[in-house]
């Protein structure tokens, strides 16, 4: 499994059987691994940042750690003994589905409730929300140092809840701030980088929709089909002009956010009136551009840096080991820049 650290860190991690390998995306190469001797068979891994900070859970074959554990490595320590370098452990009576992770808090998400620690100094529990089940373990915490935005699933049916963790005073449960964003379950949630804007989709994954964070209100509707799909992976570009999403139809389609008369558009949209169902569908937004990947193979997508003013780069890591980047530009085109297998790329070198 790789988990999506690419937004934040311009690298990701592999959550294996063999243990956890470590990778930077520009250019693709191996920043190191922890073998399954030091962590045994891995079930999900994030690193903060692109410090020295990994956070393991267990699962697999052979794991030495517990699925409802979550245990903090720091590879800045200097010991030969694994065991020196596992300096923090959260441990749950449920297994853990999700972490995200910030300069100063740590977010722990189990299928029906989020815990939120301070971090990486002493943590101590500030937070803790009751959600509807949540086997994904779906949420996002914005990045930004301004703003301490956390996003999962409400109680609601396809309904969203944000938290500002800084407005938020410690041990005690914040109103709630609820989006209807959805008729369905929410499949797939993701923030921008200064959480102004959540977008999200459904499990029927033929629309996105982005809201205002602050209103609530609605601001656009992205159509990444008509047929349902299984969307992985939402995220947005750094200057949230762009925003990229990922199915299991094995393509990644990108739309522009800022300038969105570069999407395109129905054909209908060009006819008269038309009745409220085909409306809905003609007014939502389809992609600028799109490219693909193997089909039915989950993967993670984010924007890679910018080569130049009008060219942009969407960078795609499969769970097959294939790692696919795409420039593409205003106009629509959208042509492969690179191709690898990552997992066939290694390093001698240790974490």
């Amino acid at each position: 499994k790789t988990q999506n650290d690419l937004r934040a860190n311009r690298c990701f991690c592999c959550a294996m059987e063999t243990g956890v390998r470590i990778y930077n995306v520009e250019p693709l190469m191996e920043k190191g691994h922890l073998d399954h001797e030091q962590v045994g068979s891995v079930a999900l891994c994030s690193m903060l940042h692109r410090s020295n900070l990994l956070a393991i859970i267990g699962g697999g074959v052979n794991p030495k750690f517990s699925e409802i554990s979550v245990l903090i490595w720091d590879d800045a320590r200097e010991s030969r003994d694994p065991k020196d370098k596992l300096v923090l452990e959260f441990t749950f009576t449920k297994p853990v589905l999700a972490v995200r992770m910030r300069h100063d808090k740590i977010i722990i998400v189990l299928k029906n409730r989020i815990y939120v620690y301070s971090f990486p100094d002493n943590p101590v529990k500030l937070f803790e929300f009751d959600t509807r089940d949540n086997p994904k373990g779906l949420c996002d915490l914005c990045p930004s140092l301004e703003k301490q935005l956390l996003v999962f699933p409400g109680h609601k049916c396809g309904s969203l809840q944000l938290v500002d963790l800084s407005n938020t005073k410690p041990g005690t449960s914040s109103a709630p701030f609820t989006i209807n964003a959805h008729q369905s379950e929410i499949a797939c949630v993701a923030l921008n980088q200064p959480g102004s804007v959540a977008a999200s989709a459904s499990r029927k994954g033929t629309l996105i929709r982005l809201f205002d964070t602050t209103t609530r209100d609605k601001l656009v509707e992205l159509r990444r089909g008509t047929d349902p799909a299984t969307l992985y992976c939402i995220n947005f570009s750094h200057d949230s002009s762009f925003l990229c999403a990922s199915s299991d139809k094995g393509t990644v389609h990108i739309f522009a956010l800022k300038d969105t008369k570069l999407n395109r558009r129905s054909a209908l949209a060009r006819v008269g009136k038309v009745g409220p169902v085909i409306g809905q569908y003609v007014d939502s937004q389809w992609s600028l551009a799109s490219f693909t990947v193997p089909a039915e193979c989950a993967c993670i997508c984010a924007f890679g840096k910018n080569t130049s003013k009008n060219v942009n780069s969407v960078i795609a890591i499969c769970v097959d080991g294939t790692f696919h980047k795409y420039v593409f530009t205003p106009d629509g085109n959208c042509n492969r820049e690179a191709f690898d297998v990552y997992l066939d790329i290694c390093d001698d070198d240790d974490f």
